[in-house]
């Protein structure tokens, strides 16, 4: 096993003295992983003999002139790396003694493939009944697509994303991250917090948790779901409109794009006094938001016209004069170079043995007494 603590002097996470054997590979698992291991617990990742997990070879980028993939080290902080073969029974042994004193399992393997190896939930409680077994899927593990091989892009198709993604008369696009991924990866995060929660206030036994990127997707449609169910019709794409308010959009500026939010009625006067337009506050089409979104066409020329004629950086400063919500576009380089994430420590190093300083996003969880930390960079295989 590899890596090197990194533990500020006193500071323990609120998983601290947990151990989490991480079966599962490319981003859904590992991504609610380290999030354990951020939050403290102690992560044994198990890894292909030779290969390890497969985003090890998803490159380019990779770091400088060495082979560590950019993509791997992302999503791999705070863990210990073993490999084992499970298809020998030697590596399946050293797998059951590993978990024989975990806390939480998570696996991503096809539906009934750890059964197949005697590892699954009924298999590995009898020697530890206190176990927290996480299987996470494309579809979950009953119901008539069960069996079917799953992809993030196949997700935000199948769960009704990209129907609601991309500009009105343009083709579906999908999210730019794997975000079926990882949403599925934050909820098996919050679902494992809460079965050890009820092991720590019940009788000490564990139980299987099982969370699919299909469900996870679907439950993120949120008021898109409700919408539908109100209406009876499927809301369309609308590129960055929101279907009940407005402005709430990106807008061409003279050099760039600049996003708007007027969220509430006291922003909209506001806006208009920002940019000198008062015939709008006082125009009966646009009085409430509620109009505004009846007469979006109108409204929307009326203001593309006005921002198209100003820069992104004067259209930004005359709204946050007036005390209204906006934002220039931001890429990765300026996210990175932004005050407010350096000011809350979202831009993190480590020291890697092969790949130099590597940077990355750090931990959003901010605890008062117990915080989070990168004890542990990426491991080697």
């Amino acid at each position: 096993m590899t890596g090197e603590a990194r533990t500020p002097e006193g500071e323990a996470g609120p998983l601290d003295g947990l151990t989490v054997v991480d079966a599962s590979r490319v981003l859904v698992g590992p991504f609610c992983t380290m999030q354990l291991g951020d939050l403290g617990a102690d992560v044994i990742k198990i890894e292909r003999p030779g290969v390890g997990d497969q985003t090890r070879g998803w490159r380019p980028p990779s770091y400088g002139d060495t082979e560590e993939s950019a993509y791997f080290l992302s999503i791999n902080r705070n863990k210990r790396s073993v490999t084992l073969d499970f298809s020998t029974d030697a590596g399946r042994e050293v797998f059951r003694d590993l978990v024989s004193e975990a806390d939480i399992l998570v696996e991503n393997f096809r539906v009934g493939t750890m059964e197949e190896w005697g590892l699954g939930y009924e298999d590995l409680r009898a020697e530890n009944p206190g176990l927290v077994y996480c299987s996470l899927s494309g579809y979950g593990e009953w119901g008539p697509h069960k069996d079917r091989p799953a992809y993030d892009i196949m997700m935000q198709a199948e769960g009704g994303l990209m129907s609601i993604t991309g500009e009105e008369d343009g083709p579906p696009v999908r999210v730019g991250v794997a975000i079926a991924d990882i949403g599925a990866g934050m909820y098996a995060t919050q679902a494992i917090l809460a079965a050890l929660l009820h092991r720590e206030l019940g009788d000490g036994t564990g139980q299987k948790v099982d969370v699919s990127l299909l469900d996870g997707q679907v439950a993120w449609m949120s008021y898109m779901a409700s919408n539908y169910f109100a209406t009876g019709t499927p809301p369309g794409r609308m590129g960055s409109k929101h279907p009940t308010i407005t402005p709430y959009q990106a807008f061409e500026t003279r050099d760039d794009y600049v996003v708007v939010a007027c969220a509430s009625e006291h922003i909209w006067p506001r806006f208009c006094a920002a940019f000198d337009l008062p015939n709008l506050v006082d125009d009966e089409r646009f009085a409430t938001n509620t109009d505004r979104v009846e007469n979006r066409d109108a409204l929307d020329s009326i203001l593309a016209e006005e921002l198209a004629s100003h820069t992104t950086d004067e259209v930004v400063s005359r709204c946050r004069d007036h005390d209204v919500p906006v934002s220039p576009v931001n890429d990765m380089a300026d996210v990175f170079d932004h005050p407010q994430v350096g000011a809350r420590g979202m831009h993190q190093t480590v020291e890697h043995p092969t790949a130099g300083t590597v940077e990355m996003a750090g931990s959003p969880m901010h605890f008062s007494g117990t915080p989070t930390s990168i004890r542990r960079h990426p491991p080697l295989l």
